[in-house]
């Protein structure tokens, strides 16, 4: 039997809060490192996560002249005019175009490929596996930038609503052996917006670890109010649908329910919605929270948790809830009933406040059917651990 070990790499943007990047940690945190070499490359190094990647892992230098794609162009040219870097002068303009005329973000993203791929070196390793770990940038990098004998793209969320550019698309995933998502309803969307890739559409999990959750759950914590608790983790985005369930509070609020919500997490729509509380007069009955390294305990105190996102790829954070065994209201987003039996487990509210609210208030006012759906929960592990093997059956070519 062969001793040669595998030489693996990894891409994404950052480690900062995300689930791909939570999904990524938890990736490597159970890798076996007898079998495998690896390397991670991050375009910036920063991130909640960045010192909880593994001593095996290698942490490889920034891609070259990336940063100047990250700062004001003014900046960029100077620099570069420094050091006569021409061509990276003259894609920076080109990338300046782009953010000026395309107004969706994604594109901007996918477009915006073309030039910062201009200014970027190849890696000059060699590898047997190179992994795109996220949409676009990440998995565009290993098909032009990557030496290796098997390419992997990931995509982690419903393609559909992630407005991206299907031509841009299908010209990397032609270039790529599998693309891997972590649903099955994420996988049937990709074949219906790309049915000449579906042999390579592999389905594979986030790893969700069940006993590290509880053990990290323990830790104390003391900036929770006592009182009846509404938890809810994930970036402050229009995705989680943060304003629907503001929106919802506001009414449960008005019949004179009391309670907390707690946030967990950061945002491009966190100064609209502190304003919104304001507006409300939910001030004292939100609190944001920000980042937390660990926000297990907060979870294994909550009363209840919601999530209201609009869409989602796999929903880790439901996951870990479901671990914790905690009385759930979600959105009828389009993973949600992968995640819930409404009325058994938990409970799926129609995408709007009022079934939002009636869906809380029916579960705050019931003890019974919260202790309920946490005996239902309790009766299952809901970690991913094996789903590792499947993983590895991805890095030898079929």
């Amino acid at each position: 039997m062969s001793n040669h070990k595998q030489e693996i790499l990894f891409v994404v943007n950052n480690l900062n809060c995300g689930g791909a990047e939570k999904a990524l940690i938890s990736l490597l945190q159970t890798f076996d490192y007898s079998r495998y070499n690896v390397d991670l490359l991050l375009f910036k190094q920063e991130g909640l996560f960045l010192n909880q990647i593994p001593e095996q892992v290698t942490l490889l230098s920034e891609p070259d002249r990336y940063k100047y794609f990250d700062m004001p162009i003014k900046k960029a040219i100077v620099e570069n005019l420094k050091k006569f870097n021409f061509n990276t002068i003259i894609n920076r303009i080109g990338a300046a175009f782009v953010f000026k005329n395309e107004t969706i973000n994604a594109v901007v993203e996918q477009k915006m490929w073309k030039y910062l791929r201009n200014s970027m070196s190849k890696l000059p390793k060699k590898y047997d596996v190179a992994i795109g770990f996220l949409e676009k940038t990440p998995n565009y990098f290993v098909v032009d930038k990557v030496d290796a004998k098997i390419k992997i793209g990931f995509i982690m969320n419903d393609y559909n609503k992630l407005q991206m550019d299907k031509t841009i698309d299908a010209r990397y995933f032609s270039k790529l052996d599998f693309i891997a998502q972590d649903s099955q309803e994420s996988n049937t969307i990709l074949v219906q917006n790309f049915p000449e890739f579906k042999d390579k559409f592999k389905i594979i999990k986030s790893i969700i670890a069940s006993k590290t959750i509880r053990k990290l759950a323990d830790e104390v914590v003391h900036d929770i109010p006592t009182g009846f608790n509404i938890v809810s983790v994930g970036r402050l985005s229009y995705q989680k649908g943060y304003d629907l369930a503001l929106d919802a509070l506001k009414i449960i609020h008005s019949k004179g329910i009391l309670f907390h919500w707690i946030i967990l997490g950061v945002g491009e729509e966190e100064n609209n919605l502190k304003a919104k509380v304001i507006e409300y007069g939910l001030h004292d009955k939100i609190k944001f929270v920000g980042i937390k390294e660990n926000h297990y305990p907060y979870l294994k105190k909550a009363d209840i948790f919601l999530h209201t996102a609009r869409f989602e790829g796999f929903g880790i954070v439901i996951q870990e809830a479901k671990i914790l065994t905690k009385p759930i209201v979600l959105t009828d987003f389009n993973v949600a009933k992968s995640h819930i039996e409404h009325g058994k487990n938990g409970l799926i509210a129609s995408m709007n406040p009022e079934s939002i609210a009636e869906n809380l208030e029916m579960l705050i006012s019931d003890l019974n059917l919260r202790n309920q759906f946490s005996a239902e929960l309790n009766k299952y592990d809901f970690g991913t651990e094996n789903e590792i093997e499947n993983f590895y059956n991805l890095l030898i070519k079929s």
